[in-house]
C-alpha cells in the first residue's frame, strides 16, 4: 500500500481506496492514478532488490575477513561468490532503477 495524492483535492490517500475520504471523488477507472501506483510499486520492488544485493555484497566482504584472517577453502569461495554476485547485482539494479525513474508517469 502506498500513499498517493487525490487527483481532485491533492490530499494524501491510500492507494487501495475506492474513493477519496476527503472530497469523495471516485478513483475507480482513473488510469493516471493507477499508472502512478504501478510506477511506485515497481520502484519499491527495485529498491528492495538493490538493498538485497547490497546486503549480499557487504556480507561477502565481512565473511572474507571474519576472524581477522583472510578466508580459506569453502569460506573463501562462498565469500567471493557473495561479494561478486552482490556487487554485480547492485550495479544492474541501480541502473534499472535510474532508467525506471527517467520514465515519465
Amino acid at each position: 500500500m502506498a500513499l498517493i495524492e487525490c487527483p481532485k483535492c491533492q490530499k494524501r490517500i491510500s492507494s487501495q481506496a475506492k474513493q477519496c475520504s476527503h472530497c469523495k471523488v471516485s478513483l475507480a477507472g482513473n488510469t493516471e492514478t493507477l499508472s502512478k501506483i504501478s510506477h511506485i510499486q515497481h520502484s519499491n520492488k527495485l529498491m528492495n532488490h538493490s538493498l538485497f544485493c547490497l546486503t549480499l555484497f557487504i556480507g561477502g566482504a565481512v565473511a572474507w575477513f571474519w576472524g581477522g584472517e583472510q578466508a580459506q577453502g569453502i569460506q573463501a569461495i562462498a565469500a567471493v561468490s557473495c561479494f561478486v554476485i552482490g556487487f554485480v547485482g547492485y550495479l544492474i539494479t541501480r541502473v534499472r532503477l535510474v532508467l525506471h525513474k527517467r520514465k515519465s508517469v
